[in-house]
């Protein structure tokens, strides 16, 4: 059983997610917390991340690590998202049985569900139909890592559970415009619009209908397996709620306050027509989100402002 006194090691702590994790890790006054960077300790290195996990010996291990990005940086490297994300997992995954860790919280994202799921989509439809060819190597990594949770809850009978969340955003988030997702990613390009009093170019047509998620409400979720033996291997983290492209860029230049024009070039890729997870499985266990998208933006928004004046000081 995890109490406020188990070690927890989060694997990506300086991540959006992880950072969130451990915010809300302190929060709830769990402080025997142990992290290590990326240079400190490569978890692509299987003989390192061993003896790491045999040294520290953690209860709990939640496995926040891993190699994200958009459209674009998913087909570029193609490779990488594909390699990075399975060596990360597989190491910590597999150094954690060798070394009796029972508790293991393990995140992938809603991409891993094929392109033309039925909507809203469930847990059951993983493994239905082809994925969506854009970020299909990132997804076949994290799908590997969903049935290794699986595997080892079936044959270990360990706690071990896989949490799939919505498209994320929130503080700490990736504002980078060619490797970032599309929320923080139109954030930047409507203030940097109006910054330089232009207008915002949007890629394909605007249409796609999107679920996001605060990384906040994620850290919550992700508390309540923390805190309680989950019952299933997988379980989506949605917000419920949805809306397009356009809708979503009409309200970041509002609170941006951008007053210049939203034009869509469809020479580049929509991605997934309709992505809406269904989170009842978790919604039946009792958690909800409380963070609405409008005041989530807003959060964001702040964010950047913050670290661009800290850049500016630097």
């Amino acid at each position: 059983m995890i109490s406020k006194s188990s070690k927890i090691y989060v694997a990506g702590h300086r991540g959006m997610v992880g950072s969130a994790i451990v915010r809300k890790l302190k929060k709830e006054g769990c402080h025997n917390l142990i992290f290590k960077t990326s240079k400190e300790l490569d978890l692509r290195n299987q003989s390192l991340v061993d003896k790491f996990i045999a040294k520290e010996k953690p209860d709990l291990i939640i496995d926040a690590a891993a190699r994200v990005g958009g459209i674009l940086a998913n087909n570029t490297y193609q490779f990488n998202f594909l390699m990075d994300n399975m060596l990360i997992q597989n190491n910590l995954i597999n150094a954690a049985i060798s070394n009796g860790v029972k508790k293991f919280i393990f995140f992938g994202s809603s991409c891993i569900y094929p392109r033309n799921a039925n909507q809203p989509i469930n847990e059951d439809q993983l493994l239905t139909s082809p994925l969506e060819k854009t970020n299909q190597w990132y997804a076949i990594a994290k799908i590997s890592g969903v049935k290794l949770i699986e595997s080892i809850r079936n044959e270990f009978n360990y706690d071990y559970v896989s949490l799939m969340p919505t498209n994320l955003y929130g503080p700490n988030d990736n504002y980078d415009l060619k490797n970032s997702h599309v929320l923080p990613a139109l954030i930047r390009k409507f203030h940097e619009a109006k910054l330089n009093n232009e207008d915002v170019i949007l890629w394909g047509t605007g249409k796609p209908l999107r679920e996001f998620l605060h990384v906040d409400d994620l850290a919550d979720a992700t508390m309540f397996f923390v805190q309680n033996k989950s019952e299933s291997h997988l379980y989506n983290i949605g917000s419920g709620e949805e809306l397009s492209i356009s809708e979503l860029a009409i309200l970041i230049q509002k609170i941006v306050n951008h007053k210049g024009n939203i034009l869509y070039d469809n020479n580049y890729p929509d991605g997934t027509p309709r992505k809406l997870l269904d989170s009842k499985r978790i919604n039946d266990l009792g958690w909800r989100p409380k963070i609405n998208l409008s005041e989530g933006i807003k959060n964001t928004y702040y964010d950047l402002l913050k670290k661009e004046s800290l850049l500016r000081k630097e």
